[in-house]
């Protein structure tokens, strides 16, 4: 992955296309293949490629459909090397389904966004953190995939949504004193699906590894900070990158 040039998606989870259906596509019955190519995933997948054509990219990598989550092994690898996988592709493309305008927002909303701290989605789920600070560039797209700014000119604002210094977001974090309380504090409001997914997100931001054990619970946490403490003698003031 630090040679291949490629694109990569960043997005809110819907009815989604597994790696299972999309090898298995053409050789479906027509009935089934045509209900998959009407999920919004299936959409996601093929407005993606085509922005990625675009902009002169022959690889995309989507989360929901180049992962072959029936193999644990698998499954490990890719969440240990999310955080990666993010940071050296040439840009993220970041879907944001609840916005129509063709504008980023820059105000709070709370009638429009109610579920989400008067905010797209996308900035209140746990793993758009590290897909948000990892890439280089991020490009933000609305419903109808209409590019509404990107990561270095919109980073002010998403200062404000976030949390995130504008300097982290723009020219990554290594380099910058940031403390393990400061990197926690910016994933507080963020949620997940699966408990154990609030600690497995973060591992790339506090360069950590360790083994999925789906089941776990809050224990996925514990496990997180004790990799953190090994790795920083005071996990509360030392500066996350020297």
């Amino acid at each position: 992955d630090t040679t291949t040039h490629y694109a990569i998606l960043s997005h809110r989870w819907g009815a989604e296309v597994n790696y299972e259906e999309m090898v298995g596509l053409m050789k479906m019955e027509e009935e089934e293949r045509e209900e998959v190519k009407q999920r919004d995933g299936y959409q996601k997948i093929v407005k993606s490629c085509e922005q990625a054509a675009k902009d002169g990219y022959k690889w995309l990598w989507i989360d929901t459909c180049c992962i072959d989550k029936r193999s644990s092994a698998e499954l490990s690898e890719a969440i240990n090397s999310m955080y990666r996988w993010y940071q050296n592709a040439q840009i993220c493309y970041a879907y944001l389904n609840d916005v129509g305008e063709s504008t980023f927002p820059t105000k709070e909303d709370d009638d429009k966004y109610s579920q989400s701290n008067g905010w797209p989605e996308w900035f209140v789920r746990g793993w758009t953190l590290q897909e948000l600070i990892a890439p280089k560039e991020v490009e933000f797209f609305n419903k109808g995939w209409v590019p509404i700014g990107n990561k270095r000119r919109l980073a002010p604002t998403l200062q404000v949504i976030t949390g995130i210094p504008c300097e982290a977001l723009t020219s990554g974090m290594e380099g910058k004193s940031l403390t393990v309380a400061q990197i926690m504090s910016w994933a507080t409001n963020r949620k997940t699906t699966l408990v154990e997914d609030r600690a497995y997100s973060l591992m790339g931001l506090f360069g950590v590894h360790m083994p999925m054990l789906y089941g776990e619970g809050e224990k996925a946490f514990q496990r997180l900070q004790l990799e953190i403490i090994r790795k920083f003698s005071n996990q509360s003031m030392l500066p996350l990158w020297v």
